[in-house]
């Protein structure tokens, strides 16, 4: 549990969640969740676009440089580097879902 009192649904949650649900050994699960995820990674790392339709869209992005505070001394700026970050944007269904949705109700 986290501070605000919401749980983490790990991979492994999320496998014995399936598995339970749907009635597949949880090996099954594991293989084709560990495939989907690999699958993912691998596109994004060769910048493809991911589009699940009213679940979102990941996609890879470039945050340009900028300057940051240190956080030992704020008073000595510090320079953050451009970078490369994955951006998820929440589809229609699921936008409606959390604002619809109390953020501390259990599923």
């Amino acid at each position: 549990m986290t501070i605000d009192n919401k749980s983490t649904m790990t991979k492994k949650k999320l496998i014995n969640a399936i598995a339970q649900e749907k009635g597949i050994h949880p090996s099954d699960v594991r293989h084709v969740i560990q495939a989907f995820l690999d699958k993912m990674t691998n596109s994004l790392s060769h910048g493809d676009r991911l589009e699940f339709r009213d679940f979102g869209v990941f996609e890879v992005v470039k945050r340009k440089q900028k300057i940051g505070r240190n956080p030992k001394n704020a008073a000595v700026p510090i320079i953050i580097p451009e970078r490369q970050a994955v951006k998820f944007t929440p589809g229609k269904k699921m936008r409606k879902l959390i604002e619809t949705e109390p953020a501390h109700s259990k599923r």
